[in-house]
């Protein structure tokens, strides 16, 4: 009977749909629903409160709020029409949270285009899924930036939104895709944003805070699982996780870097101008094809670890209890 328990259900439910459906084309998302109420509140409040930081500070209560209750009522609403009803909305909103098969679908464009000789059309895909300019990139740095992208979105992606729904439920989830979306949105050290978005900036510091490191363990453990090294994934977690400008980012990156035996991070152009990086691991192997489909490999093996692990310890308690 435990393994019909409706949190459980609800968890190993997203995750399936997730893997075989990816992201709903036809049914309204959240995420985008969140960004159109994001858009709307930075207007409004740009104009009535005219300390940028106040106004961030109250975008990111007003939309994470709003995304949290939005997302619990309409579960209730569901389950007084019907359990039934209830279940299946909370099984959307979990859904509709993880991204592994959007980020894997996104970023195999690349890779395919690889596969075609078509450098410029890698480059256009790329450009897609990152913030870095790639008119100019050579094929090692199209796949740099392919192989990073899913390394660090496989933390607030996939592992984060999965942290949030197996502690607090679907709606818990949402509100951290909320805090995701404003990071996104008005996070950025610019001219019009490095005040007004400096709260949801650090609120996404903070929400990411468990979830990137437990990505890098996660990843450590997938390797074997995965052809790759967990040795190495362990050594250069360990040495390399600092290395990044983001507090976060640094660890999956690291971990995968390692597992994978390449070199990431470096020079990137943005906005007509170099950014050296740090770098992120050590060049055993070749930025290649094949380190793109291992740490495709490393992120569903270790999205796996994570449920079979939660599903496992949920399992206990109630046999405990």
């Amino acid at each position: 009977m435990a393994l019909l328990d409706p949190h459980i259900a609800i968890v190993l439910g997203a995750v399936v749909m997730d893997l075989f459906l990816g992201d709903p084309r036809t049914l309204p998302h959240p995420v985008v629903i969140i960004g159109w109420l994001i858009s709307w509140l930075e207007r409004v409040l740009r104009q009535r409160i005219s300390d940028p930081r106040l106004a961030g500070v109250a975008l990111l209560v007003v939309t994470v709020g709003v995304s949290y209750l939005v997302a619990a009522g309409l579960i209730y609403l569901g389950t007084l029409v019907a359990p039934a009803v209830g279940f299946l909305v909370a099984l959307y909103l979990a859904w509709v949270s993880i991204a592994a098969r959007s980020l894997h679908v996104e970023s195999a464009k690349v890779a395919k285009a690889l596969e075609r000789g078509d450098l410029p059309a890698a480059r256009v895909a790329l450009s897609y899924i990152v913030g870095r300019e790639t008119a100019q990139l050579d094929e090692p740095e199209v796949i740099r930036g392919a192989v990073e992208t899913v390394a660090e979105n496989t933390g607030d992606g996939v592992v984060a939104p999965l942290f949030y729904l197996m502690l607090g439920g679907p709606a818990l989830a949402i509100a951290y895709k909320a805090v995701n979306t404003l990071d996104s949105m008005v996070g950025y050290k610019n001219e019009r944003y490095l005040e007004f978005g400096w709260a949801s900036a650090r609120f996404d510091d903070l929400a990411n805070f468990i979830p990137a490191r437990l990505t890098g363990l996660l990843m450590v453990l997938a390797a074997p699982l995965c052809g790759l090294s967990s040795a190495g994934s362990w050594r250069i977690l360990h040495r390399d996780c600092r290395n990044h400008a983001s507090p976060n980012s640094g660890y999956p990156e690291a971990a995968a870097a390692g597992a994978l035996g390449v070199r990431l991070g470096g020079a990137n152009r943005y906005f007509g101008r170099i950014v050296e990086k740090p770098t992120i691991g050590d060049p055993v192997r070749p930025l290649s094809l094949e380190a793109y489909a291992g740490v495709v490999r490393l992120m569903y093996c270790s999205e796996a670890i994570m449920v079979l692990g939660w599903m496992a310890l949920m399992l206990a308690l109630k046999v405990t209890i």
